[in-house]
């Protein structure tokens, strides 16, 4: 009789400890419950940007059970897409400067959590339901401007953006610094498509680029890069592609895509919502900066089934310097 007692003693006091232990245990959240949408600004398929934020989010369907919207704006309607977005999620994640309404709406809209990705909302630190990533895509480009360089066999090469703009000027001021710190008589030339949806241009764009001389060229165009690797293709030069692994993303260059410069969109979004998912986190109300020491920002050479153009001794060159800029080392110079 005493031993039973005695057990049934033990038996309560580890029932309390575990349940000591339970209330000292984030209680997270029901992820099954917890719906997100991601907004692009044109459409999905573009092989890089837009693409590797959908990996990410439908990796969060799939590991979480999140449920997951999503919303092509076509061009138009953003403010309204973003609104629509709002009424029914927990989570908008718009991609582009396009949604720079996105602090008007949060406002309107307190109880839903924002995610603006690539961009930075003025006076962030008043809007605690919006949280902006921004990368440093100038450290990947750095590397893909020295292997650019190094791979050149006309001492000339080319850069395709999609505009004009602050986030493709930091690709472009990076891609220069690489270029000259291989090789500092390098000949390098730009020009911008002015669209992010037209592989024609981004096809005519690096041929004008060619034509100066441009034997390898990079192109940060989303879908309108698409046309640099067929004009790579028909033209017998090398591309550089971007924001996704494209020797994967856009296999079927392959044999012209020498690299890409990833950056990881879809693993911020996954690694953010995760966190609330797991341990309740939101950094609401200021700017994450995503770069190489964090892993968000590297260089790609495909899979063991891709052709690889780039030398070992090169590529171990490029890891060397990689390693110097995520230890602050080498400091790549940004245009923001």
């Amino acid at each position: 009789m005493k031993k039973s007692l005695a057990l049934l003693l033990v038996a309560a006091l580890l029932l309390g400890v575990f349940a000591l232990i339970g209330c000292n245990k984030p209680a997270g959240t029901d992820a099954q419950q917890l719906s997100v949408c991601l907004i692009v600004p044109y459409s999905f398929g573009d092989k890089s940007f837009n693409d590797s934020a959908l990996e990410g989010a439908e990796r969060l369907k799939e590991d979480y059970g999140i449920k997951l919207n999503t919303i092509e704006c076509k061009n138009e309607g953003y403010k309204q897409n973003m609104m629509n977005a709002a009424e029914e999620n927990d989570f908008v994640i718009p991609i582009g400067w396009e949604f720079s309404e996105i602090k008007s709406v949060a406002e309107e809209y307190p109880d839903t959590k924002f995610i603006w990705i690539d961009n930075v909302v003025d006076g962030i630190e008043s809007s605690p339901n919006i949280l902006c990533i921004t990368y440093k895509q100038n450290e990947g480009a750095f590397l893909a401007g020295y292997i650019a360089a190094r791979m050149s066999q006309t001492n000339a090469i080319g850069a395709v953006g999609g505009d004009d703009s602050e986030v493709i000027n930091d690709f472009m001021t990076g891609y220069e610094q690489g270029a000259k710190y291989a090789n500092a008589g390098i000949n390098i030339y730009t020009n911008y498509a002015g669209d992010y949806e037209n592989p024609q241009k981004g096809k005519f764009c690096a041929e004008k680029l060619h034509q100066k001389g441009a034997d390898v060229i990079f192109q940060v165009a989303g879908n309108t890069g698409n046309g640099v690797f067929q004009a790579a293709k028909e033209d017998g030069f090398y591309a550089i592609g971007v924001d996704q692994d494209q020797k994967i993303s856009a296999s079927e260059y392959d044999d012209v895509i020498i690299c890409s410069v990833k950056k990881e969109v879809g693993n911020s979004i996954y690694d953010t919502i995760r966190a609330f998912i797991e341990d309740e986190t939101w950094d609401g109300g200021q700017n994450r900066v995503c770069g190489m020491d964090e892993g968000y920002i590297s260089i790609a050479y495909g899979n063991s089934e891709s052709k690889q153009q780039i030398s070992e001794d090169l590529k171990n060159d490029v890891a060397a310097l990689a390693k110097k800029i995520a230890g602050g080392t080498i400091v790549v110079e940004s245009s923001k």
